[in-house]
């Protein structure tokens, strides 16, 4: 089977790259060894974070360095195993956790990130799931004044440069917005732009069915067989090659394993991340997702329960799970937040596909003509994925980019 183009990996990033493709006018095959979202698009938080500007960085502060390296941290949590593989890549992103790398980060996330929700919004309007969105923003939580000043006044230096809303919000109006919150905690801040949805994967899934029934094929393959053939590309499928003159690896935390396999190498590792859904006590609710600042999760509603989602794990991609974080976190989780019985079996295990600078890679693998790159996403997958698939699918039919794309070349590091 021949077609334009060939996508690898059926996540938010993925699919939302094979629809916009498709659009364009290119016949698309999007292949997984599994059906879409149910990788790490599956288990993240739920936020499409319309403020995200600034990215997530390695602490710079000695104590917490400190604590993350003796696994005293509930926000972080190392394999000291992995530490021979990882520690370049540690190195790499602890130096980019500096200002002036910062800003250059965050000013390149702008494009992105100020078009994220609209490209949901366009997305689930025509895959008929408009309604799954919620306008209720999400909150940061403080437990001392301390810390409740100085993320004000972050938030406030970030809203200046970029322009992103919030408003601080008091004891008593945290108890008017969520009022089976716990009263632990000295007020918060409320990110009003931000959307949420409250169950990943079926957004995922969604934007899958509309990519079939908009024409594009959809099928079961294994990515380690890609090779470069006829002038493009060809990958092995159940009922034979598929060939197509571009193949995008947009394969996450896979996507360098892929890549190294052909002779390119990424500074890629991964952030692993955990959750559990829980029931509740009583008639307790939570209207938006809230994030705990001291501990570094996010509780979030979902369709199966409440969410709990851990911080950064780093570990090898293929190392067994350690869900260590989930009973770090589930006390103070149960202080703030009336949780009733564990819902899922076993705890959930992500990889969040990560670059030492927090951008993704967008664009065409150098030494490699139609093979292009759309992945390291890191925290921000289902954030920016309809963004991003949009911007490559204009790389790639030559159209005019709605941004500078040099930020996110694969050749940057």
């Amino acid at each position: 089977m021949k077609f334009d183009s060939i996508v690898l990996g059926a996540g938010m990033v993925g699919v939302s790259t094979a629809l916009h493709l498709l659009k364009s006018g290119h016949s698309v095959a999007l292949i997984d060894r599994r059906p879409a979202a149910e990788e790490t698009s599956y288990g993240n938080a739920g936020i499409i974070q319309s403020e995200a500007y600034i990215p997530y960085t390695f602490p710079r502060d000695v104590n917490k360095i400190i604590d993350v390296a003796l696994n005293r941290s509930t926000e972080a949590h190392l394999h000291w195993r992995a530490l021979p593989t990882i520690a370049p890549w540690l190195l790499q992103y602890w130096c980019y956790g500096s200002k002036d790398k910062i800003l250059r980060t965050a000013t390149a996330n702008v494009p992105l990130i100020s078009r994220c929700l609209a490209e949901h919004e366009a997305l689930m309007k025509e895959a008929g799931i408009a309604d799954m969105l919620r306008y209720d923003g999400y909150l940061r939580l403080y437990r001392n004044e301390a810390t409740l000043q100085a993320g004000i006044k972050a938030e406030q230096e970030t809203h200046e440069r970029f322009g992103s809303s919030f408003r601080h919000v008091s004891p008593a109006e945290l108890s008017e917005l969520e009022p089976h919150l716990s009263n632990a905690f000295a007020g918060a801040i409320h990110f009003t732009d931000p959307a949420s949805i409250n169950d990943p994967e079926a957004v995922g899934k969604a934007y899958a069915k509309l990519f079939q029934s908009l024409g594009g094929t959809f099928l079961t393959g294994d990515a380690r067989t890609l090779e470069a053939a006829d002038g493009g590309w060809q990958i092995q499928n159940v009922n034979g090659p598929l060939h197509a003159h571009n193949c995008v690896i947009a394969l996450g935390p896979w996507s360098g394993v892929l890549l190294k396999m052909l002779g390119v190498h990424v500074p890629l590792q991964v952030k692993r991340g955990y959750h559990m859904h829980y029931s509740t006590k009583g008639n307790a609710t939570l209207t938006r997702p809230v994030l705990d600042s001291d501990h570094g999760f996010v509780m979030a509603p979902m369709r199966k329960g409440i969410r709990l989602t851990t911080g950064a794990e780093f570990a090898s991609i293929d190392a067994m799970a350690t869900p260590v974080q989930i009973d770090r976190i589930e006390p103070a989780a149960r202080d703030m937040f009336p949780l009733s019985e564990r819902v899922d079996a076993k705890v959930w295990l992500g990889q969040r596909p990560s670059l030492p600078d927090m951008l993704p890679m967008i664009g065409g693998v150098p030494g490699h003509p139609g093979l292009w790159a759309n992945f390291g996403h890191h925290h921000l997958g289902l954030t920016l994925g309809p963004a991003t698939g949009r911007l490559l699918a204009e790389i790639i039919t030559q159209q005019p980019t709605f941004c500078d794309i040099h930020p996110y070349r694969v050749d940057r590091f």
